[in-house]
């Protein structure tokens, strides 16, 4: 597959231009180790395209991951997959739908719910996995979508933080059944799109989702992927209007190439063959250390060991693994999320598997589990976000209502959301997860 974006790069650099534009830098200036990036890093000089009225190069490079990925359209985002929800709820607002939504949602998902004066009808777990994860019943969706009295999106994170997959192909059914959207925050699933079988949200009906490009594949941080399935009435022209409001008028090309070489990689017989030799060795891995570790099911690029089922405590794991400079995703007493991809090497599986069977437990087994609390919602989610507010410990913030979100990204789930009125529940859960203050409305 062609890399154009990346080629005007090189092709520039290699000239030794005199660049009488931004960035001032010039490719000149910087810090040494990264004197080769400042050498591609530049603006939206003649032949090099603009992103968000995109015509040349980077509309041909969002063509070649539209196909990749089987989409009408994909765009491309340096600001993350934030900047794709963002997109997704000014689209369903625009189009008057009422957002309904699992309640595992990234902060990133509230925050855009302040900017836009989005209201949210919240869909909870029937069993919760922590705040991270839980399983969720369609029926819950369908009950919550009957009663709706104009149109409806539903939103859902799927792989969630511990990789639980949602039924996107049920979701997707039950959505299109009552004339409403399915959203999919699916940051860490761009890879699921190049497994043996069918699992990425677009393949399942999903009418729009994200992909994180950085988080499984080998984008630059930062970068991300917006779809837009196959037979959607949303003009690409008002995607690109959506996604400006937002995002910056200088993206960064060094980011945009990443995607375009990114897409030549999953073009490539090698990067198929790359992810299911890992598949392979990480169930090898789970076949050898069960019932020893207890791993939960999910995206199969998540290794994602339950501590509490373990009898052990996932700090302590996760401090072991780090002494051996192995480095993970997420650990909490509860679990540590372990993420592999196609670049995993033989040296990670050997050097992880010494560890794991080296490992003894010297502190007491986590406690239970906490759920995600169900607070009294007293007012609307940018009310309380933009009111005056001041930060209290967590003990002595009972009956205030919480104003901003806080909580720490990883993993970014919010334990109260803004506009709720913090009770005991709230914050036990808080102080299970050291979150030691909180901001509330004065």
């Amino acid at each position: 597959m062609n890399t154009p974006v990346y080629d005007f790069l090189i092709n520039y650099a290699q000239q030794d231009p005199v660049r009488l534009h931004m960035p001032g830098h010039k490719g000149r200036f910087g810090a040494p180790a990264l004197q080769k990036a400042t050498a591609l890093d530049i603006t939206e000089i003649t032949g090099a395209d603009s992103l968000f009225e995109a015509s040349g190069i980077l509309a041909e490079s969002e063509k070649n991951a539209s196909s990749l990925y089987g989409t009408a359209y994909t765009f491309y985002s340096c600001g993350g997959s934030t900047l794709c929800i963002q997109t997704m709820l000014l689209l369903m607002k625009q189009q008057g739908r009422r957002v309904l939504a699992a309640r595992n949602v990234h902060r990133a998902f509230l925050n855009a719910c302040v900017l836009l004066d989005i209201p949210v009808q919240w869909i909870y777990p029937r069993k919760s996995d922590g705040i991270l994860s839980g399983t969720y019943d369609l029926a819950d969706f369908e009950a919550t979508l009957q009663a709706q009295t104009r149109p409806a999106c539903v939103y859902v994170t799927s792989p969630d933080y511990l990789g639980r997959m949602a039924d996107i192909a049920g979701l997707a059914e039950l959505c299109h059944r009552y004339h409403a959207k399915l959203l999919v925050d699916n940051a860490h699933g761009a890879h699921l799109a190049f497994l043996p079988w069918q699992c990425h949200p677009i393949q399942l009906g999903a009418d729009y989702c994200c992909d994180s490009a950085h988080k499984m594949l080998s984008g630059l941080t930062g970068t991300a992927y917006l779809h837009v399935r196959s037979d959607i009435d949303t003009e690409p022209e008002r995607v690109r209007d959506a996604m400006a409001m937002f995002g910056s008028t200088s993206p960064s090309y060094l980011m945009l190439a990443s995607l375009d070489w990114c897409n030549r990689e999953l073009a490539s017989p090698l990067f198929r063959k790359q992810l299911e030799e890992v598949l392979n060795r990480i169930q090898q891995l789970k076949c050898r250390f069960s019932p020893r570790y207890c791993f939960t099911d999910g995206d199969p690029m998540h290794l994602t060991i339950d501590a509490c089922a373990s009898d052990l405590d996932g700090q302590e794991l996760a401090a072991h693994l780090e002494q051996h400079q192995v480095f993970v995703e997420y650990a909490d007493r509860y679990h540590v999320v372990l993420l592999f991809s196609a670049a995993s090497t033989d040296f990670d599986f050997e050097t992880l598997e010494k560890l794991l069977e080296n490992f003894v437990p010297t502190r007491v087994a986590a406690e239970e589990k906490f759920s995600l609390p169900r607070p009294e919602t007293v007012c609307g989610i940018r009310e309380a976000a933009l009111a005056p507010q001041e930060i209290v410990p967590v003990e002595e913030s009972v009956g205030r209502i919480c104003a901003a979100v806080k909580v720490p990204c990883p993993p970014a789930v919010p334990i109260v959301l803004s506009g709720e009125r913090i009770d005991r529940d709230c914050i036990a859960v808080c102080r299970g997860y050291g979150i030691a203050e909180i901001s509330v409305v004065q």
